[in-house]
């Protein structure tokens, strides 16, 4: 699978899970002030995540620090080569 293919599938995964319009799916886009996501919403968003690309989310330090969907991208980009 492509690194465009994974971004494809969060976009369309959050976007579904979350209500969200695709075209509002871009990479500056910041959580909290432009896609009205909490941090409770995080913690569906890493269930999701972890079911849509079978990997462990929930412990790693890093997602603390995703602040934007770019950074989110990046994040499950590297988890999935780290996988590899």
């Amino acid at each position: 699978m492509t690194d465009a293919e994974i971004i494809k599938r969060i976009n369309s995964a959050l976007a579904e899970e979350f209500e969200l319009e695709l075209d509002e799916m871009v990479p500056d886009a910041i959580f909290k002030d432009d896609l009205d996501l909490d941090s409770l919403d995080a913690v569906d968003m890493v269930i999701v995540l972890e079911q849509e690309f079978g990997i462990k989310i929930k412990k790693d330090e890093a997602f603390k620090a995703i602040r934007t969907l770019g950074d989110l991208h990046k994040f499950i980009l590297d988890k999935k080569n780290e996988a590899a």
